[in-house]
């Protein structure tokens, strides 16, 4: 005979498990696009400074990254990115 094993798990545990899981999504996200940011501008041949790399890695949401991006594809240098 089998028995099945039954983990009661509340509503706030289950809601709070859902944030934790949309909050880890997110920060996945924007390190991609952060990342993605980064290899457009090494790939266009540009020297990304620590300072401006940190900046860039700082940034949490990935809609502004995501724009970044965008721009980084014909930004005359990294620094006109956030000008």
């Amino acid at each position: 005979m089998m028995t099945e094993t039954f983990r009661f798990e509340s509503d706030l545990s289950k809601r709070l498990r859902a944030e934790g899981e949309a909050r880890g999504e997110a920060r996945g996200e924007a390190r991609g696009e952060a990342k993605a940011l980064l290899t457009v501008l090494a790939a266009r041949g540009f020297e990304v400074s620590d300072s401006l790399r940190d900046k860039i890695q700082a940034i949490q949401d990935p809609a502004q990254l995501n724009s970044l991006v965008e721009r980084a594809v014909t930004c005359t240098s990294p620094e006109a990115l956030f000008s």
